[in-house]
């Protein structure tokens, strides 16, 4: 049996992650809106192409890149950039937690991440890098969940403003 406090901690994490997972499709879907948007064409076209592109990256590069075309106000193109890239930074948080293996240290009990990642340096390779799950990587994840229901709703806003297809 766990120890409470971890067990409170690996629960509270799972809870957490869940909620990331979901906040983030929900804002991730809004990009659709976007593209319809700045792509000039219907929600459903839309759809097809966010689709199409079954990564987070090849969906805000997408975005950006219409933002930047040349016939985009300036005004326009700026917010847009300011959104995706907030959305690129909180990417890295929720790409942490849905792509790592979940243990628990075995001396202290305490959870903890393994990265499944490969690291190429000059002449070897690192992978597995541990991470513990304390109270500070809690807040982490918390402050995320913050930080993309404001981008949520500033995308919103600029959906509506801008009149792109909702």
């Amino acid at each position: 049996m766990l120890p409470s406090d971890t067990h409170r901690n690996f629960e509270r994490l799972l809870l957490l992650t869940g909620q990331l997972n979901y906040m983030w499709t929900n804002t991730e879907s809004l990009l659709i809106h976007v593209i319809a948007g700045l792509a000039g064409t219907d929600k459903e076209t839309a759809v097809i192409i966010f689709l199409t592109l079954n990564t987070t990256r090849a969906r805000i590069d997408l975005v950006e890149r219409l933002a930047k075309m040349g016939r985009r106000e300036p005004a326009e193109r700026d917010r847009i950039l300011e959104l995706s890239r907030a959305l690129s930074k909180l990417s890295g948080v929720r790409n942490h937690f849905n792509h790592c293996i979940y243990s628990f240290d075995s001396e202290s009990g305490n959870p903890q991440t393994i990265l499944m990642r490969i690291s190429d340096r000059k002449t070897d390779i690192r992978m597995g890098r541990k991470d513990s799950i304390d109270a500070a990587e809690l807040a982490r994840i918390e402050d995320t969940l913050e930080e993309l229901v404001s981008v949520n709703r500033k995308i919103w806003r600029a959906i509506s403003e801008q009149g792109y297809p909702a």
